[in-house]
């Protein structure tokens, strides 16, 4: 399993893929809020993948989970920055 935890804050869990440009611009969002996350690939790793599906009922890259909430994809992420709620949810599980 890869894993890559950065800096300090709320925990924020995303199962990702190296080549998903999703996953890159859901990454540069948390790295800019300097969030703490758990990234797990699935890159190669069906188990990993499988487990993601299980979690989240969806097959695509990135799904994230901000705590114990999943959110979903990137556009999802994307959109509670846009709506001002991200920071929001954020300060809750910090």
């Amino acid at each position: 399993m890869s894993e890559v935890e950065t800096t300090n804050g709320p925990q924020v869990t995303f199962y990702s893929s190296r080549f998903c440009p999703f996953c890159v611009r859901a990454k540069a969002l948390l790295d800019h809020k300097a969030v703490t996350y758990r990234e797990i690939s699935v890159d190669g790793n069906p188990e990993l993948r499988q487990e993601m599906m299980a979690k989240s009922g969806q097959h695509t890259v990135p799904q994230i989970w901000l705590g114990t909430e999943h959110v979903g994809g990137c556009d999802d992420l994307m959109a509670l920055e846009r709506s001002g709620q991200l920071d929001e949810r954020l300060a809750t599980i910090g």
